[in-house]
């Protein structure tokens, strides 16, 4: 097994347990959790996203890492442009992610602390939408890994 194998399998999986992730989140869960009253839909998320974002944190490291190796071992200017392209749509996908850490995924914690669950609801759509956009982010960003675009 060469350098690049391993680089490349720990990559994508740390981009399926991410991507993956958020969709199952937004397609599976959510509307699963509609169903709930708000103190316990509001306390499932705090739950399953306080466990599901420090694998992100995890996901994020590895994908970085891994990335910016495959991208040195063929040199950043022989590197095809789709890659410079994934690299840059990646680390957007990171700052929204740490939006949402520093934001309104503190603010839902404390929400639902503090059984304010108008604040949580809101705090959990700015949650919602920001994942969303990275779903999308993600999903394209596969797409060129995997179109044929990104060699």
């Amino acid at each position: 097994m060469k350098l690049h194998h391993f680089l490349l399998f720990i990559h994508l999986a740390g981009v399926v347990v991410w991507v993956g992730g958020m969709a199952f989140a937004h397609f599976c869960l959510r509307p699963a959790a509609l169903a709930l009253p708000p103190a316990q839909r509001l306390g499932l998320w705090r739950a399953v996203l306080g466990c599901f974002f420090r694998i992100v944190w995890v996901a994020i490291a590895v994908i970085v890492v891994s990335g910016f190796a495959m991208l040195l071992e063929v040199g950043f200017a022989q590197a095809p442009r789709s890659w410079h392209v994934m690299a840059a749509i990646g680390l957007l996908m990171a700052a929204i992610f740490a939006s949402i850490w520093f934001g309104p995924w503190r603010a839902l914690q404390q929400a639902v602390a503090a059984e304010s669950w108008a604040q949580g609801a809101q705090a959990l759509n700015l949650i919602r939408q920001r994942v969303t956009l990275n779903l999308v982010l993600g999903t394209l960003t596969v797409a060129l890994a995997t179109l044929g675009l990104a060699y």
